[in-house]
This record gives structure tokens, C-alpha cells and sequence, in this order.
């Protein structure tokens, strides 16, 4: 009796179990059955840029896919580019800025130290000299200038500055830049997105790798969830053939919204920098330029003013290459606000950069000057010879 109910429990079991193992069985083999999303396969970490019907592009392949979406690919290529030698900062000037209106000149330095002037002054306004010597006594401090003649020490001696862009062995990918004042990123385009904690400095280097408007602001992604308004990069967009009527594969180009530079040769870019272009009513001219004058060095002066109030005189500018009128690019030992408008006219750069694009250049080089914004006038009417 015990055994016959052992073998009776057994066979219910049996029974019990057989119609769910069926149904399993015939899930299993109808191939219009649709397994559901949590026991689907995941993609292998990848960009896809659609429908997937073997796998789901969920974790890292959704995360690599959104990124590429914004133009972002990993791994992140750095930029293909080097600092230039520090050594084309070297310059065989030393300048003096003048700070006091109707300095007088003298003739030696004994009559400099006696305060016998020659009768000859140095015009008041926006002045720099050259000069070769420098000496210190009990009289006070003396100058003696390039021209000539001695001057007493009444100013400060000028640091130029040492910026220098960047030489690239081959074009870059995406769009680059330099980061103009202290910023910090966000995670998101807009000013109610909170920040990353990510501090950027003056000419830090970010690559660009797309650009949004977000309340009319335009905003640059500079890596995965890091954005910077964009009015605090100048940013320089690769070309990828030369502009309308250049003529060969020798170029130089000069984005004025942006204030940046780029030097192109056989369809490469193969340097690039900021530059401090014409602020207004002097503007830069926009249009196509050959550059016809090198020069090592040269001294620059005038005014624009009738009252001669702007009058400024500016000894052995270095390394100037003249394309438009009195407009040149030039070294600019004076000032270092390259990334925004501040010449009357010309292209400044600093003297590292002035440098190797004067050893690079040749007379007959194209100049593209251009404003994508169309902020800068191309009506001839507007310009005059143009000044530094």
C-alpha cells in the first residue's frame, strides 16, 4: 500500500510539470515569438547610427553613439600640432616706452647728464623707441636710441609678449580654439546649467567639436558634457580647399570675427594663431591680398585725427609683410590682446608668431581677410591706407 501511493504522488508530479514544460518547448521553437528587452543581447561597446536588430544599443554604445552624434569620437584624438620654437621670440631690439609729452633729445650722453637738449623733442602721443644702451649713474638713467641720440629715462622699458600659436603636421579633424579669459565649463549649452568645475585659463587650447544657440547665445562643446560660451574661444575652422581666386597652394587666413590666423600650404594647415586685427572705425579690410614688401624691421607713425591727438610713433616694428596699402602683418611689441580687435588697421601678431610667418612667407603670398559675421564693412568708402 505505501508503494502504490509513492508511485501515485510520483505520476501527479508528472503530470502537473508536462504542460508547462510543453509551453516552453513550442515558445521556444516559434519564430515569431519576440524575446523581451531583458533578455535581449547588448550591442558591443560601438558608435551606431541606427537601428540595430541582432542587439541593443544600450550602456556604452548608447553613450559612445550620443557622443558621436555631437561630433565627439573615441577616443579622442589629440590635435596634430607642436608648440613652435620658443627661440623665434628672440628679437635683437629692446624698446622704451615714452611717457612723458615733449621728452627732450640729446646729443651725447654727457650733455644728457649735464641736461643740455638739442633742441629736438620727441612728439607727444602713443610712443616707442629703440634703443641700444642703457646706462645708470648718479644723474639718473639714460637711453641711447637706434636714432641716434640720448634720451633721459622718463617711461618704462616694453616686454613684448611671448603668446605663440600652433604648427600642425597635418589638418586637424574638428574645429579648434583658444580660450580667451578665465571660464569655467558647463555641463549643458546655457546659462541655467551648472558648472562642470572645470577651470579654463587665457590661450588654453579646446578642440570645438560642435556649436548650439540656446537663447540666442552660441555656446562651443569642448568635450563629453563640457561647454563654453563661445564668445570666450576664438575658434578656427579648418578649410579644406582655398578660398575663391587663390591662385596656387599658398595661403594665409584671417578670420576677423574670430581673430585667428591660419597658414595654408599644399591644402594643409600648417600654423595657426590669434591676432589682433583692426578695432572700429579702423577696421581690417575684408577681400583677397598678395602680399607685396617684406621687411625685417621699420618704424611706423602718423595720426588719424586733425589735432593730431592719436599721433603715434613706433620704432623697428618687427618683421613686416605689407599686402594692402599701409595695412601689414606685423609683430606687436606693445600690447598682448591678441584674440581681440585693437590696430588701426594692420595684423598684429606676437613677435614669436610674426616670426615664423616671415621666415615662411614670400612676396606674391595670398592674404584672405574675411568677417563671417558680416559685422566689418567691405564698402571701400570706409578705409584709408590703414596703420598699425
Amino acid at each position: 500500500m505505501g508503494r502504490f501511493l509513492e508511485t501515485l504522488t510520483i505520476f501527479l508530479l508528472l503530470v502537473t510539470l508536462l504542460p508547462t514544460r510543453a509551453v516552453k518547448a513550442v515558445q521556444g521553437d516559434d519564430p515569431a515569438a519576440r524575446e523581451a528587452d531583458s533578455g535581449a543581447i547588448l550591442c558591443p561597446p560601438a558608435v551606431y547610427l541606427s537601428p540595430q536588430d541582432d542587439c541593443l544599443p544600450l550602456g556604452p554604445a548608447q553613450f559612445l553613439t550620443a557622443m558621436a552624434a555631437q561630433g565627439i569620437i573615441f577616443p579622442i584624438h589629440p590635435l596634430p600640432a607642436y608648440a613652435p620654437s620658443p627661440n623665434l621670440n628672440n628679437i635683437p631690439f629692446s624698446y622704451f616706452k615714452v611717457t612723458v609729452e615733449g621728452l627732450p633729445l640729446y646729443a651725447t650722453l654727457e650733455a644728457a647728464m649735464a641736461d643740455q637738449p638739442s633742441g629736438q623733442v620727441i612728439q607727444p602721443g602713443f610712443l616707442y623707441v629703440s634703443y641700444e644702451q642703457r646706462v645708470k649713474n648718479d644723474q639718473g638713467v639714460f637711453y641711447y636710441l637706434r636714432s641716434g641720440a640720448w634720451m633721459r629715462g622718463e617711461g618704462a622699458r616694453a616686454a613684448p609678449p611671448t603668446f605663440q600659436g600652433l604648427r600642425f603636421s597635418s589638418t586637424p579633424r574638428n574645429s579648434f580654439g583658444w580660450v580667451l579669459t578665465e571660464a569655467e565649463g558647463r555641463v549643458a549649452p546655457g546659462f541655467a546649467s551648472p558648472y562642470t568645475g572645470q577651470t579654463y585659463n587665457r590661450f588654453d587650447i579646446v578642440q570645438v567639436y560642435s556649436t548650439q544657440v540656446v537663447n540666442n547665445v552660441e555656446w562651443d562643446l569642448i568635450g563629453p558634457n563640457e561647454w563654453l560660451e563661445a564668445r570666450l574661444v576664438a575658434r578656427l575652422d579648418s578649410r579644406r580647399r582655398p578660398p575663391e581666386g587663390v591662385m596656387g597652394e599658398r595661403w594665409i587666413d584671417i578670420n576677423l570675427n574670430e581673430q585667428t590666423l591660419g597658414v595654408y600650404e599644399n591644402d594643409q594647415l600648417v600654423y595657426a594663431t590669434l591676432v589682433a586685427s583692426g578695432v572700429e572705425p579702423f577696421w581690417t579690410r575684408p577681400g583677397l591680398f598678395q602680399i607685396y614688401q617684406k621687411l625685417e624691421k621699420t618704424t611706423m607713425s602718423g595720426s588719424f585725427e586733425a589735432d593730431r591727438s592719436d599721433y603715434y610713433y613706433l620704432e623697428d616694428v618687427p618683421w613686416t609683410m605689407y599686402y594692402d596699402q599701409a595695412r601689414a602683418l606685423h609683430g606687436a611689441y606693445w600690447h598682448t590682446l591678441f584674440g581681440y580687435p585693437r590696430s588701426h588697421g594692420c595684423v598684429n601678431l606676437s613677435i614669436g608668431d610674426a616670426r615664423w610667418l616671415f621666415d615662411w612667407a614670400r612676396e606674391g603670398d595670398w592674404v584672405y581677410v574675411y568677417d563671417p559675421s558680416g559685422q566689418t564693412p567691405t564698402d571701400p568708402a570706409y578705409y584709408g591706407a590703414g596703420a598699425p
